[in-house]
């Protein structure tokens, strides 16, 4: 199947430190918090992905009612969450508005009730680019050594568990997502092909196809477990913030808004047509569509509303 086509809500927002929890409601620089709702900041330490990570958890409304006592639900995890909820740590103070879009859309009945789970990056660079992905990419000019094959493996050992255990939530892959942006969606993609069946569900933003010189695309051709469904939204204009970059290589920035675009649409013809059991798609493609956050928060609303239906 294939479809194509802020409010804020006062509440407590808390940090959860190893067993304590603190109200906050201001970072140390003097930056307002924008996060809505019960949401929840955990430090968590790695050791398949060493180190110390940030997790930013939002929780439903209703979660905490007492007729919601034995109520689990399902999960979407994010890559880049200080990019979700608060402006505050984001990056070039530009959020994703998560918790006011699920907010207004459970609330509305249109999206069924869930919880969302933010990994942070630790940093916009080398670091990032480390962790997140699989594969080399050689249009980057900064340095850094992939080790994303491991980045499924520290989700579904540790942070699943981890999740599972201090949260009430639906086990199995139909309720199980994973989501990201850019890098982030390539280590995202890369879960869903590499754990089907843990993650069944995909919100897949801008995809960089520079990643490997397109072996994600390569990499989703040919499946025996695709996922449940999986919302790819990609611009035709994704290549244009990297442009002078591009042309020190000398690259073609038109050339690679079409293949970011193409590589794009080729990932979502893969998962449309796995013999036996194909992907629901929702593929999104935006004329003038750029590679920033307010791309992806657009479209947020349409891709959670397709991956979680109101039941």
């Amino acid at each position: 199947m294939i479809q194509m086509h802020k409010m804020k809500v006062v509440a407590t927002m808390f940090v959860v430190i190893s067993f304590f929890t603190i109200p906050v409601s201001a970072s140390t620089d003097g930056c307002r918090s924008t996060a809505t709702g019960d949401y929840r900041v955990e430090h968590f330490k790695g050791k398949i992905a060493p180190g110390d990570h940030i997790l930013r958890i939002w929780l439903p409304p209703g979660y905490s009612d007492s007729l919601n006592r034995s109520r689990s639900y399902p999960v979407l995890y994010m890559m880049d969450g200080q990019n979700l909820f608060d402006i505050c740590p984001a990056m070039s103070h530009s959020e994703w508005e998560v918790d006011e879009s699920l907010t207004s859309l459970i609330n509305s009945g249109k999206v069924e009730p869930l919880i969302v789970v933010g990994i942070d990056a630790p940093d916009d660079g080398p670091l990032r680019g480390s962790e997140l992905l699989p594969f080399r990419d050689d249009i980057n000019q900064l340095s850094f050594t992939p080790n994303g094959q491991r980045w499924p493996a520290f989700l579904v050992n540790e942070v699943l568990p981890h999740i599972a255990k201090n949260y009430r939530i639906k086990e199995g892959r139909a309720s199980t997502a994973i989501g990201g942006a850019s890098y982030g969606a390539i280590a995202a993609l890369y879960a869903l092909v590499m754990r089907p069946y843990t993650f069944g569900l995909g919100l897949i933003e801008s995809p960089s196809a520079t990643v490997g010189n397109g072996e994600m695309a390569r990499l989703t051709r040919y499946l025996t477990v695709p996922p449940i469904r999986v919302s790819i939204g990609v611009g035709d204009r994704e290549a244009d913030r990297y442009a002078e970059a591009l042309r020190k290589l000398n690259l073609d920035p038109e050339a690679i808004n079409k293949s970011m675009a193409y590589n794009a649409r080729q990932i979502a013809d893969n998962l449309r047509e796995v013999d036996g059991a194909p992907s629901a798609l929702l593929f999104t493609e935006i004329p003038d569509g750029t590679h920033d956050t307010s791309a992806w928060r657009k479209r947020f609303p349409a891709a959670v509303s397709f991956l979680f239906p109101a039941k």
